[in-house]
């Protein structure tokens, strides 16, 4: 890894079980303790997505797993309410056209801001966390870093779908031997019944682009197709992913189980292509499959956050030399401290919060390694 056979960046974008939807609860920092704040509108989306599912997946037998198709009862619904800011597409840019760097970064953020139902208010947040964790601490020059954010005060491009699958291809197209790339998404995550027999657990995973209720949503197997398969021996790959049942969102073949200390195998049943060819690929997200991811003010009071992103960029700029063993041990005691201390000692918070604490993240990897030797490097 030590090697630094440059890679190429283009333009940058720089600013300073079926029921199951994603929720992204708002858990929100009142005086001495803490108020849960539901999104409005989030019940109607599960139980739209638990309707059109189990209709799904009682009548489909042709193996069809596409997001266009998943998303169909939500297109008539509501089409003809989005209305973001108009968007470019982005190409995906030619080698040729980038300039020398070994390390090179995709970080999305969206909001929803023009669907309030379903809008986050601390993902521009988390990408300025990230940003600032990858150009400080990992030295990643800020040209070689593309930032998508619908944040109606950025400038940024637009995370559409299309833009993001596009932005993907540009993060491993010509890597080689020393490269780093990063994958960072903050937004929602949902899952949809897996036909194609890929996946352990019966369910695919997915994050929302900021057109999803139009265009569909980003499957986990194209987003291993897209950046898992084309790494090379000798590129490394971080995915960061904070989201909503994002835990295998990459689709890796192994699972980090931090209590056992132990991977355990998620190839899938199907036997279907999951591996790089002969990179190395990781996935850090906030919680498991059957898991929510939270936003929060607990930390800053005033400022919204991603929990797992926050967490994550302040360990580890205070332990820069950390291995990712210790990373998620610091990580699992930070999140158990606060659902104890600020929340779990309230009945009525309790109560309202449910299943809605902050979750331990999640590691995943194509390969096996040393996670208490291994030192975290983005």
């Amino acid at each position: 890894m030590e090697t630094t056979t440059p890679i190429t960046c283009s333009d940058s974008y720089d600013h300073q079980n079926t029921q199951e939807s994603c929720i992204r609860g708002h858990i929100i920092a009142c005086g001495g303790g803490a108020d849960h704040k539901d999104k409005g509108g989030e019940r109607g989306l599960r139980k739209k997505v638990k309707r059109f599912f189990h209709s799904k997946a009682s009548s489909n037998s042709s193996g069809v797993n596409s997001s266009s198709v998943a998303m169909a009862s939500f297109e008539t619904s509501y089409r003809g309410k989005l209305t973001p800011r108009p968007s470019v597409v982005i190409p995906a840019t030619p080698a040729a056209a980038r300039g020398g760097s070994n390390k090179r970064a995709l970080l999305c953020g969206v909001t929803y801001s023009h669907e309030h139902r379903y809008k986050l208010k601390g993902t521009a947040n988390d990408v300025s966390n990230m940003k600032n964790l990858l150009t400080n601490t990992f030295g990643y020059p800020a040209e070689c870093i593309r930032i998508l954010s619908d944040d109606p005060f950025a400038q940024d491009l637009i995370p559409t779908k299309k833009n993001i699958e596009n932005s993907l291809k540009w993060l491993v197209e010509g890597c080689k031997w020393g490269d780093s790339l990063v994958f960072y998404f903050s937004g929602h995550g949902l899952r949809q019944p897996d036909f194609q027999d890929d996946e352990i657990d019966g369910y695919d995973e997915t994050i929302c682009p900021v057109d999803f209720l139009k265009e569909g949503m980003i499957l986990d197997n194209d987003i291993n197709k897209t950046i898992v398969w084309p790494l090379k021996a000798g590129v490394r790959l971080h995915a960061i992913v904070d989201a909503c049942h994002s835990g295998t969102i990459l689709d890796l073949e192994h699972v980090y189980n931090r209590k056992q200390r132990t991977w355990i195998n998620n190839l899938p049943p199907s036997g279907a292509r999951k591996s790089t060819s002969g990179g190395l690929a990781i996935s850090i997200s906030a919680c498991e499959d059957d898991k929510m991811a939270a936003d929060t003010t607990v930390f800053t009071k005033k400022k919204m956050n991603g929990a797992m992103t926050y967490i994550l960029t302040e360990i580890v700029k205070e332990n820069p030399q950390i291995t990712y063993g210790v990373l998620l041990d610091k990580m699992a005691n930070h999140i158990e401290n606060i659902n104890s201390e600020r929340w779990i000692k309230s009945r009525i918070i309790r109560k309202v919060l449910r299943h809605k604490t902050i979750q331990e993240p999640m590691l995943s990897s194509s390969t096996k390694f040393e996670v208490y030797d291994t030192k975290f490097i983005l």
